[in-house]
C-alpha cells in the first residue's frame, strides 16, 4: 500500500479562508499566524455553519478527554479575534453560553492532504530544528500544570513574560516549556541569556550571537536583529530581563512587530510593558497548610517533594517519619515555597538534618548559602538573590520597601502611606504599584479590597536593611500609631457593622498590633502608646476570641499605667473590664475575676460611665453566682435591672431578665 488521500474542506468568506487540510487561516491568500488550539476552535465554529457552539461542546471537541478551565478557552478566543483584526466581530460571543462564527462561509474547494498508509514507513523531517537549549539535568517538580498552561499561551500570544521574585524558578520553567514545545514547533528554538550583560546597548549583539545571526555592517540596533530574523519561525527565550528592562522591551517589541514568525518567551522580575505582552506570574510551589492534621500528607505538596528530592540527591537519608516531615513542612512554609530557597535549605538539611535547619531559619541568610558552583552568582546564596533585586530599585522605592517590612502580615494602602513617612500619597501609591510589578510585593484582592504583603524571606531581608539604616525604631512607631488610629475608628464601626464585615475590615491588623505592642513595651519603646493601643485593641481580641492573649496584654498594660488623670482612669477602667472578662474563662484563675470587676465598677462610678458600670455589674453577678453566693448575685442583678430601667437599648432589659432569672456566662458586647 502507498499513500491515502484525505480530502478536507476550505471555508471561505469575505477574503478569509479556513483551510482544514493545511491547518491555515488565510487573509486574501496570505497565511495569518494562529496557534494550533486556536485554529481548531475556529475550524469547529466554521463547521457549525453559524450555529451557536456552547463552551462545553467546544472544549470537548478541542480538548477531548481533558479537564480544561474556561480561561484556557478565552485565551485562544482572544487570539482568534486578534488574528481577524478589523473583522474580529465575525467571532460572536453569547455571554455565558458559547460562540458562533458569523458570515456566509462557503466550501470553495476540497483540499487533499496525502497521508502515509499503515504499511508505508514514515519519512524523517527534512530539516532538524536548530536549538541551543541545554539538556535537562533533572525532572522539574511541581510545574506540570504551569508548563501546560504556558504551552497554551504560546499558541495564542507571541510575547509571554514570566515574572516573579528571585529564585521562584522563572528561567528553569521557561527552558522546560521550550523543550516541550520544540518537537512540534516546526521552527528553531533559542535561549538568549542576559544575566551577565551590563551594557544595554550590547543586548542586540548578545541576542544575535545566541540566535546565530549575522548583523550587517556596524548596525547593532534592534532593527538590525529583526531584519536578520526576517520571516524565520523562531521561539526565543529572553532570560533575565529585569536589569535591562527598557532595552529588553524595545528589542521584544521590534521583533514581534517586524518578524511574523517569531515568538518570545521572556523571564523578568518586572513586566516589560509592551504591546501584545501576556504576563504570567510564576507561582511558588504549594506548601502544606499550617493546620494540616496529618504530617504524612506533606509529601503530597510540591515544595516538600522538591526538598526531599534535592536532599536525597545530596546523599541525605531522610526517613519519612512525622518529625522529619513536620520540620520539612515548616521549612517549606517559612521559605514561601520558593524553589531556590528550598534547594539551599535541602543542601543544609543533608548535613544538619531538617529539624536543625528549621530551628536556624531565623538566620536564613547566614544559613542558606552554598548553591551549585555552576549557578549564576546571585543564585549561590539567598542573600545574593535578594541583593540583585534590591540593588536594581531606585532609592525612593528601596526606602518604601524597607519600611513596608515593618508590617508583620497583610497591610492595605492606607497603612503603607502611614508608615512611608514624609512621602505624598500619590507617590507612595506609585511606589507600591512598581514594587508589585517587580515581584517584591504581593497583591491580593480580598473582600473586594486590595491587600498587600511581603513574602517572609523578602520581609526578613528588608528588615535587615531597615535596621542597618537606623530607621527601625521610627518606622515601628509609625506602625503603632497607624494601628491605634485604625482601631479607634473601629470602635464606632462596631456598633453599625455586622461582625463578619467588621472582622474583614479590621481583623488583618492583629499581627501588626502584636508587633507594635512588643516594641512599645520593649526597652526602646513607648509605653504610653502601648497602653493606648492595648486599650483600643480590646474589641479586636474579644471578636477574635483571643481570651488568653487579651488577659496577658491587659495585665501588662495595667502594670505600666501609673498616671491618675481622667484619661488614664478611663483606660484603667476599660483594661480592667477586659481583664475581668478574660479571667472568668481562664482555667484556675476565675476566682480572681471578682476583685477585678469590683475595681472596674468603682472606676465606672467615679467616671460615671454607664456602659462599663453595666459590664461590671454583669461580671459581679456571674462571679458571685459561680462562687455560690446567690444572695449577692441577686443584689448585683437587681442593680443591673435598675440601671437599665430607662435604657433605650432593647438588649439591656433582656440581659437584666436573663441574669435575674437564669444567670450564665454570656460575654458582654465589645
Amino acid at each position: 500500500m502507498g499513500t491515502e488521500e484525505i480530502r478536507q474542506p476550505v471555508y471561505t468568506f469575505g477574503g478569509w479562508e479556513i483551510d482544514l487540510a493545511r491547518r491555515e487561516l488565510r487573509s486574501r491568500g496570505v497565511p495569518v499566524q494562529l496557534g494550533g488550539r486556536a485554529f481548531e476552535i475556529i475550524a469547529e465554529l466554521a463547521k457549525s455553519a453559524g450555529e451557536l457552539v456552547t463552551k462545553n461542546d467546544l472544549m470537548d471537541r478541542v480538548w477531548p478527554g481533558a479537564i480544561v478551565e474556561d480561561n484556557a478557552l478565552q485565551v485562544h478566543v482572544a487570539a482568534i479575534r486578534k488574528a481577524l483584526g478589523p473583522d474580529r466581530r465575525l467571532l460572536k460571543t453569547t455571554f455565558g453560553r458559547g460562540y458562533r462564527l458569523l458570515g456566509s462561509w462557503a466550501i470553495q474547494q476540497e483540499a487533499a492532504v496525502r497521508t502515509a498508509s499503515a504499511s508505508e514507513p514514515k519519512r524523517s523531517a527534512a530539516k532538524r530544528a536548530a536549538t541551543n537549549l541545554p539538556a535537562a539535568a533533572s525532572a522539574l517538580i511541581g510545574r506540570g500544570s504551569a508548563i501546560e498552561h504556558l504551552r497554551e499561551l504560546l499558541a495564542a500570544y507571541r510575547l509571554v513574560t514570566l515574572i516573579g521574585p528571585g529564585g521562584i524558578g522563572k528561567s528553569v520553567l521557561a527552558v522546560e516549556v521550550a523543550r516541550t514545545v520544540l518537537p512540534t514547533f516546526h521552527g528553531d528554538v533559542f535561549l538568549a541569556e542576559l544575566a551577565s550583560l551590563v551594557d544595554p546597548l550590547l543586548m542586540p549583539v548578545q541576542v544575535a550571537r545566541a540566535l546565530g545571526l549575522r548583523l550587517h555592517g556596524n548596525d547593532t540596533s534592534p532593527d538590525s536583529v529583526a531584519h536578520a530574523i526576517g520571516e524565520r519561525k523562531l521561539l526565543v527565550i529572553l532570560d533575565n530581563c529585569e536589569h535591562l528592562v527598557d532595552a529588553s522591551a524595545k528589542l521584544a517589541e521590534t521583533i514581534i512587530s517586524r518578524c511574523p514568525g517569531s515568538i518570545i518567551l521572556a523571564t523578568s522580575r518586572e513586566v516589560l510593558r509592551v504591546s501584545g505582552e501576556y504576563v504570567y506570574r510564576v507561582p511558588p510551589l504549594d506548601v502544606p497548610p499550617a493546620d494540616s492534621a496529618e504530617r504524612t500528607d506533606a509529601l503530597r505538596h510540591a515544595a516538600v517533594q522538591l526538598f526531599v528530592a534535592r536532599a536525597k540527591a545530596l546523599g541525605a537519608d531522610l526517613a519519612a517519619d512525622e518529625d522529619n516531615l513536620g520540620s520539612i513542612a515548616t521549612i517549606c512554609r517559612r521559605l514561601d515555597g520558593i524553589p531556590l530557597a528550598l534547594e539551599l535549605a535541602a543542601a543544609r538539611a543533608a548535613l544538619l538534618g531538617p529539624r536543625e535547619v528549621a530551628a536556624l531559619l531565623d538566620d536564613r541568610f547566614g544559613l542558606l548559602t552554598g548553591g551549585r558552583r555552576t549557578a549564576l552568582p546571585r543564585h549561590q546564596t539567598l542573600r545574593m538573590t535578594l541583593d540583585w533585586s534590591f540593588n536594581l530599585l531606585p532609592a525612593p522605592e528601596a526606602d518604601v520597601l524597607m519600611r513596608l517590612a515593618i508590617f508583620a502580615g497583610q497591610f492595605q494602602m492606607d497603612g503603607a502611606i502611614a508608615i512611608a513617612g514624609e512621602v505624598g500619597t500619590s507617590v507612595v501609591t506609585d511606589h507600591i504599584a512598581n514594587l508589585v510589578a517587580k515581584s517584591l510585593v504581593v497583591a491580593e484582592l480580598r473582600h473586594q479590597k486590595p491587600h498587600y504583603r511581603l513574602l517572609e524571606t523578602t520581609r526578613a531581608y528588608a528588615l535587615e536593611k531597615l535596621r542597618a539604616a537606623g530607621e527601625l525604631g521610627e518606622t515601628v512607631r509609625r506602625l503603632a500609631k497607624y494601628c491605634l488610629a485604625s482601631l479607634e475608628r473601629s470602635e464606632a464601626d462596631s456598633n453599625s457593622m455586622p461582625q463578619a464585615d467588621w472582622l474583614a475590615a479590621y481583623g488583618h491588623l492583629i499581627d501588626n498590633v502584636r508587633a507594635s505592642l512588643d516594641w512599645a513595651f520593649g526597652p526602646d519603646g513607648d509605653p504610653e502608646i502601648g497602653i493606648a493601643l492595648t486599650t483600643a485593641a480590646l474589641p479586636l481580641w474579644a471578636q477574635l476570641s483571643l481570651l488568653t492573649e487579651c488577659r496577658e496584654r491587659a495585665e501588662r498594660a495595667l502594670a505600666r499605667l501609673t498616671e491618675a488623670t481622667e484619661s488614664a482612669q478611663r483606660q484603667r477602667m476599660k483594661l480592667s473590664a477586659a481583664l475581668g472578662w478574660s479571667l472568668m474563662y481562664s482555667v484556675g484563675r476565675a476566682r480572681e475575676a471578682g476583685r477585678i470587676w469590683a475595681a472596674t465598677l468603682a472606676l465606672a462610678d467615679q467616671i460615671d460611665d454607664r456602659e462599663h458600670r453595666l459590664r461590671a455589674l454583669w461580671g459581679l453577678c456571674i462571679d458571685q453566682f459561680n462562687n455560690g453566693d446567690f444572695i449577692k448575685a441577686l443584689e448585683f442583678a437587681h442593680r443591673f435591672a435598675d440601671e437599665t430601667r430607662h435604657s433605650t437599648d432593647p438588649v439591656d432589659p433582656m440581659m437584666a431578665d436573663r441574669i435575674s432569672g437564669r444567670p450564665d456566662r454570656r460575654s458582654p458586647p465589645y
